[in-house]
């Protein structure tokens, strides 16, 4: 059990998101002061995934290959979940008949019933809930959300966001991401949903109307895959021979309308050569502008329509100053640059500030919030087969 001074950790998932939140846990009471402990108790992995080498690596006491087992460990207080999509709700779903309080990996469920249900389990149990919608946490991002809420920009006229990456050529084998029975979705799920996270997190506002959809899947057969991943996206997996047909999405763009009546493009693809990880957004205003690239992270640039005329212009940032950049304070000296495992030592602290009931440095979404965004992608992917305007209120 988990006490006034601590919290027992259990880890659902060993791959590419185990590995950053391990990190994440294992670092945080080194660079901030935490108000409890985190306590790496019990990491969960599948059979083949060697979950005793993993647990020694990173730093858990204990492995096992029965998650409901993890789970129902009375000592342990907060379930991690970091596993594919389709294993977040039965996971989530049992952490809190459990009781227990529960972090989940993003999005909060492959399709839009599981997240309803877990949002609605969270809520009916009243345990505290949590979403891994780590690019809040980077400083640039987080700086960007507190520009708005000061008024910086005005108002908000219009929304660009884009995340591209170039990583799912036809030569990467029919791994859980391109399974719409293990994903949800594909680029749709992993990458829209952080910027439809992200930009309604700076903006303030909630996406109500959606139209424009259009999905589109270029490699539509890929060769099976032999054996599990080595912790990354796509690192380390081979092929077994044969093909298998992909029944998710290589690319997904679509339009929206925000509730303070601003307009906004998105855009999600997985194939955009040369954009490694091209997480960005770009928000315009009456009275300024803001824009952010994940590839350039630690700078916000920033256009201030309110200075002198003959001395406006874009302004870049460089958002390392510990003592008026959100979380950078615990960090390093002035210009010696964070990394992208920073986001989740950064959320995993704000995760144990409301765990010991205290406020996070910045908004942290639980199941209710997520679902939210949730929604959004539903109605993208409605839009895009129907062809038509369609409202979020309407999406159930």
């Amino acid at each position: 059990m988990s006490g006034t001074d601590h919290v027992n950790i259990a880890l659902l998932g060993q791959g590419f998101m185990g590995r950053a939140h391990s990190n994440g846990w294992k670092q945080v009471a080194s660079f901030f002061k935490v108000p409890l402990k985190p306590v790496m108790h019990t990491v969960f992995g599948q059979e083949d995934e060697n979950g005793e080498a993993f647990a020694a690596n990173w730093g858990w006491k204990n492995c096992t290959t029965n998650w409901k087992k993890a789970i129902r460990l009375p000592e342990i207080g907060l379930i991690d979940v970091a596993t594919p999509n389709y294993l977040h709700a039965p996971m989530a779903m049992d952490a809190i008949k459990a009781g227990k309080a529960v972090c989940c990996e993003k999005p909060i469920a492959g399709t839009l019933k599981d997240a309803r249900q877990m949002a609605q389990a969270a809520r009916k149990a009243g345990v505290k809930t949590f979403v891994w919608y780590n690019y809040r946490r980077v400083p640039a991002v987080a700086l960007a959300h507190r520009l708005v809420r000061q008024g910086r920009v005005g108002e908000i006229r219009h929304v660009r966001a884009l995340y591209l990456q170039d990583w799912a050529g036809p030569e990467v084998p029919l791994a859980w991401r391109f399974d719409a029975k293990l994903a949800g979705s594909g680029a749709h799920g992993d990458l829209n949903a952080h910027i439809v996270d992200m930009t309604r997190f700076v903006t303030g506002q909630e996406i109500t109307e959606i139209c424009g959809g259009i999905a589109e899947t270029f490699i539509r057969e890929r060769t099976l895959l032999s054996g599990p991943a080595a912790g990354g996206i796509a690192a380390g997996l081979k092929s077994a021979g044969g093909t298998g047909k992909v029944t998710v999405d290589d690319t997904v763009l679509f339009l929206a309308r925000f509730s303070g009546g601003a307009v906004a493009s998105y855009e999600a693809a997985r194939q955009a050569t040369g954009n490694q990880n091209r997480n960005g957004f770009e928000i315009n205003g009456t009275k300024g502008s803001l824009r952010f690239d994940f590839e350039r992270m630690n700078e916000l640039q920033f256009y201030d329509a309110t200075a002198d005329r003959a001395v406006q212009g874009w302004t870049t940032i460089m958002v390392t100053h510990g003592a008026d950049h959100p979380y950078v304070g615990a960090w390093w000296p002035d210009a010696h640059l964070i990394g992208y495992e920073h986001g989740f030592v950064n959320e995993a602290y704000d995760i144990l500030r409301v765990l010991a009931g205290q406020d996070p440095v910045v908004p942290i979404p639980d199941f209710e919030d997520a679902y939210k965004t949730q929604r959004v992608l539903e109605a993208a992917l409605l839009s895009a087969r129907s062809k038509r305007w369609v409202k979020v209120a309407d999406v159930k």
